[in-house]
């Protein structure tokens, strides 16, 4: 049970990058650029993967997971999801109106923003769960090596592309359109 607590931050990980590609996919195949409420609930997620992976980095070492790690690992997380249901909840309320069409086209029924705000739930919800747990079970090391360092690079290659991406559609300006429909480092204002 205490190496499964350490592959559900491994999955945690796993399943926002899953996420975060799928809004890739939308921005780049579907070419539906991100409003900046999209871009800082993509940071917050970002945020909710950094709690899990200090706690991956932490079992990467040939001892247990020390309770200062998993506790601010878990806080994370839910600093994380609290921002991201902000930025989530303010862009749901923003078309909630009957008739209005919402930003972007809806994946699966519903809009990115309001998948969002279930996957920020999601987190909160396990952070807490976990956090429950962990005077009872605490994480310890897991036995791959190989899968912690491989979703560690995968966490990093998403973050740097996020990063790329904001610059590329910000370009060199100091705010983001409410409605972008170009990358402004490429096609200007």
């Amino acid at each position: 049970m205490r190496r499964f607590l350490y592959m559900l931050a491994i999955f945690e990980i796993v399943a926002i990058c899953g996420v975060l590609l799928g809004a890739f996919w939308i921005q780049f195949v579907e070419q539906e650029y991100p409003c900046p409420l999209c871009i800082i609930q993509r940071m917050a997620m970002m945020l909710c993967m950094l709690g899990p992976a200090m706690i991956v980095m932490d079992g990467l070492r040939d001892r247990d997971i020390p309770t200062p790690t998993v506790l601010a690992g878990y806080g994370m997380s839910i600093l994380g999801a609290i921002v991201g249901l902000a930025a989530s909840s303010r862009q749901v309320l923003l078309h909630i109106m009957p008739g209005d069409p919402g930003y972007g086209e809806p994946v699966a029924g519903l809009h990115l923003y309001t998948w969002s705000l279930i996957v920020f739930l999601v987190v909160l919800g396990f952070s807490g769960m976990r956090l429950m747990l962990f005077h009872a079970i605490r994480p310890q090391r897991g036995e791959g090596r190989g899968l912690a360092v491989g979703v560690l690079w995968l966490l990093g290659v998403v973050i740097a592309a996020n990063t790329i991406a904001v610059f590329f559609e910000a370009g060199i300006h100091l705010y983001l359109p409410d409605n972008p429909t170009n990358y402004r480092l490429i096609h200007g204002p």
